[in-house]
């Protein structure tokens, strides 16, 4: 279930591998990690030419890497990050592989005592290229005050999905207007976990996020950690992630 600390290259590797073992061995596997330091991630069809730059994403010390799935750009530093593969058949849809995680979730920040909510659809649909992740909720996603408190992409195949997301302790994204070429929309600020409940640390969230988890588990997901990804998966899928042509490639 927990994974320490990697750098953004590591991380997303893994959770591909983790989509490459659903798909060869049917089985469901659940990973909560941070990250070794700040780091940006783009989403996989998201524009970021003249929009972000390496070299200054270099010079401010803060790694890139593109997801394998969608969505917007997103500044993880100080935050949860779950992670969750699994056979396509589990949850044939792209929607209904988002309700079934976002009851975990829900349920395990309102055993923490927040108010959290499903969204309504959003009035209107943000830029791709310059919104960041935490802007406008999608419909379903799980917010505070009309703020969202859980950001999420998937990607599936026909054999298997990923979904992984960040449930932010702090905000971070303002970083994003340092690493960003031009102006970034002005967005009200996301919902935070610090934020609602003050002093509140990583390891309360996981422990949430487990018993909540464990109230809904079946034998077949395997609550996992890099021990239980097998090393080739991983090694396949560091070659896309340290590829500067992934990461900047549109």
């Amino acid at each position: 279930m927990r994974s320490g600390p990697r750098d953004a290259v590591e991380n997303m590797a893994l959770d591909e591998a983790m989509l490459l073992m659903a798909a060869d061995d049917g089985v469901t596997l659940v990973r909560l990690y941070q990250w070794a330091g700040p780091s940006v991630s783009f989403g996989r069809n998201q524009r970021t030419e003249g929009i972000y730059d390496v070299n200054r994403c270099q010079s401010l010390g803060v790694p890139a890497v593109r997801r394998l799935t969608g969505g917007r750009a997103l500044l993880h530093g100080r935050e949860v990050t779950y992670a969750v593969a699994a056979p396509s058949r589990t949850a044939p849809t792209l929607r209904g592989g988002y309700e079934a995680i976002n009851d975990v979730l829900l349920s395990a920040l309102q055993a923490l005592g927040i108010d959290a909510q499903r969204s309504a659809p959003a009035t209107r649909t943000p830029s791709p290229a310059l919104a960041p992740c935490f802007e406008t909720p999608s419909a379903g996603e799980l917010v505070v005050h009309c703020r969202k408190i859980v950001g999420s992409a998937q990607h599936r195949d026909s054999r298997a999905f990923l979904q992984h997301g960040s449930i932010l302790l702090a905000d971070d994204q303002g970083i994003l207007n340092e690493l960003a070429l031009v102006p970034l929309p002005i967005v009200p600020p996301p919902a935070t976990l610090g934020g609602l409940i003050p002093g509140i640390d990583t390891e309360t969230v996981i422990a949430a996020i487990t018993d909540a988890l464990r109230a809904v588990a079946s034998g077949g997901i395997v609550v996992s950690s890099e021990t239980d990804i097998p090393m080739h998966h991983f090694r396949t899928a560091l070659t896309r992630y340290r590829d500067p042509l992934w990461t900047w490639r549109r």
